[in-house]
């Protein structure tokens, strides 16, 4: 069974690859019983989907000191 903090990381990772079905399954697993855990991906999944639909702006050029 994996700790909080390896059910976050996969979550985190899931953002950026395809799980292999090993962590997968135990990351679902975890899931089904850790409401904490069920939250925090609900948050990447909603803060992944933001960031898709709101374009990265380039900073504005900054004035150099002499």
């Amino acid at each position: 069974m994996l700790t909080c903090k390896e059910a976050t990381r996969l979550t985190s990772e899931a953002q950026d690859r395809d799980l292999a079905m090993m962590e997968t399954l135990g990351l679902e697993l975890h899931l089904m019983i850790c409401s904490g855990c069920r939250r925090y991906r609900e948050q990447m999944d909603f803060l992944h989907q933001a960031c898709q639909h709101h374009p990265v702006r380039p900073a504005p050029d900054e004035k150099k000191s002499p």
